[in-house]
């Protein structure tokens, strides 16, 4: 297969849709509207599909993972956000310095597992 690759964009469901909405626009993400039922939310070219949609054993086993470049910053804007106190279910998770590098965590209003993550450069 000689093609080149332009994006990888997964799909997510939304146990409360109008809620994850408004959870990955606090976030940082830009909203971009598709159908009633599906959004693709973008940050920085980088993006994922959400869809009113809720299985909840897909979603609850459904990790994404981030690489950031900066582990640290990232978790100190996270904080800010303050996106635990505005939604119901979300967590934070701090820094876990891995053998891979450093890792964050954050639970969506729905379960989603995302990881935030950067690389130790060799």
């Amino acid at each position: 297969m000689n093609n080149q690759i332009k994006s990888i964009r997964p799909f997510i469901g939304a146990k409360n849709y109008e809620l994850s909405r408004s959870f990955y626009c606090d976030l940082g993400f830009k909203e971009n509207i598709l159908s009633t039922g599906m959004s693709y939310f973008d940050m920085n070219g980088f993006g994922f599909y959400l869809q009113n949609a809720y299985v909840k054993d897909w979603v609850e086993n459904t990790m994404v993972f981030m690489e950031v470049t900066n582990a640290e910053h990232f978790w100190t804007q996270l904080v800010k956000l303050e996106l635990t106190s505005k939604y119901e279910n979300v967590k934070l998770v701090p820094i876990r310095d891995m053998d891979w590098g450093n890792e964050c965590f954050l639970h969506d209003p729905s379960g989603i597992l995302w990881h935030f993550g950067e690389f130790k450069t060799k």
